[in-house]
């Protein structure tokens, strides 16, 4: 298998996330001028979008 076409569809997985990652306004426009608070919002993020998609397949 060429290398071209396994890149595609890992891709695709991440720009999904992201684009979820990017419906929560405090992480698509970084307000927080302190890199922990960032951080913990990107967390809360990731837990939020984790969270969605196990309701989603229970």
């Amino acid at each position: 298998m060429d290398n071209g076409q396994r890149l595609g569809c890992h891709r695709r997985v991440v720009e999904r996330t992201h684009a979820w990652l990017n419906r929560f306004r405090r992480l698509s426009v970084r307000y927080e001028r302190r890199a922990d608070i960032h951080l913990a919002f990107s967390i809360l993020g990731c837990a939020l979008v984790c969270l969605n998609q196990i309701r989603r397949f229970c």
